[in-house]
């Protein structure tokens, strides 16, 4: 007697599709956060899910923070691009050159279907309210530091010395882990992609961003 194989788990390509359904959220663009521990994944994952969306623009907050305002960087993010994607104009956003330590000339981001926000702090307070999806990398924390210093190298550990502190009171004062509607993990070694789960936005209760698919199984 054959059994029917395990249900595949949702992946990317899963993902995507749900994500062009939901309502924009900030004028005429879906913005999706993806938030998660410096070192956890978040940029790898959000140029996957763009590649996915076609094509979709990916706003660093790496471009949008300072050495001098590691988190400090909300009212800086909302004057050049929240408020002119709001009204449906392109936001021009002047990326932070970390070497040089200066923020460089305006660069344009015009309004698109989903713009994907990617970052520490891309699920803060502030920000959630105009997210049509946040999603969080499930990678502990010490997991995700530990492969950060691993990529930068000796050259960074002065950075990521202060970085660690600053990042445990950002999350201490403004989680967002609690109000991620996706938790994303990468598959285990020797096994491509992502598991994409529902997060505690969605499972403490609130109503569901979309489903996993058009047949039963779990509604999210």
């Amino acid at each position: 007697m054959s059994t029917a194989p395990p249900p595949r788990e949702p992946d990317v390509p899963d993902l995507a599709p749900r994500i062009r359904r939901l309502p924009p959220s900030c004028g005429p663009v879906r913005l999706v956060g993806v938030d998660g521990h410096a070192g956890s994944g978040k940029s790898t994952f959000a140029d996957r899910l763009a590649a996915a969306l076609g094509g979709a623009p990916v706003l660093r907050l790496d471009d949008i923070a300072s050495h001098e305002e590691l988190f400090g960087w909300t009212g800086r993010l909302f004057a050049q691009v929240v408020e002119p994607l709001g009204r449906g104009v392109t936001a021009h956003y002047r990326p932070y050159d970390w070497r040089a330590r200066r923020f460089g000339p305006p660069r344009p981001l015009p309004p698109a279907p989903v713009i994907l926000v990617e970052g520490v702090g891309a699920g803060r307070r502030s920000l959630r309210p105009h997210l049509a999806l946040l999603a969080w990398m499930d990678l502990p924390a010490p997991r995700s530091w530990a492969r950060g210093r691993a990529r930068d190298g000796a050259e960074q550990r002065a950075f990521w010395d202060g970085w660690v502190p600053a990042e445990r009171r950002h999350f201490a004062e403004d989680p967002s882990r609690p109000f991620a509607h996706v938790l994303v993990r990468q598959r285990e070694e020797g096994h491509e992609g992502y598991e994409v789960r529902p997060g505690p936005a969605v499972t403490g209760g609130t109503a569901p961003p979309f489903t996993l698919g058009d047949g039963p199984p779990a509604v999210w």
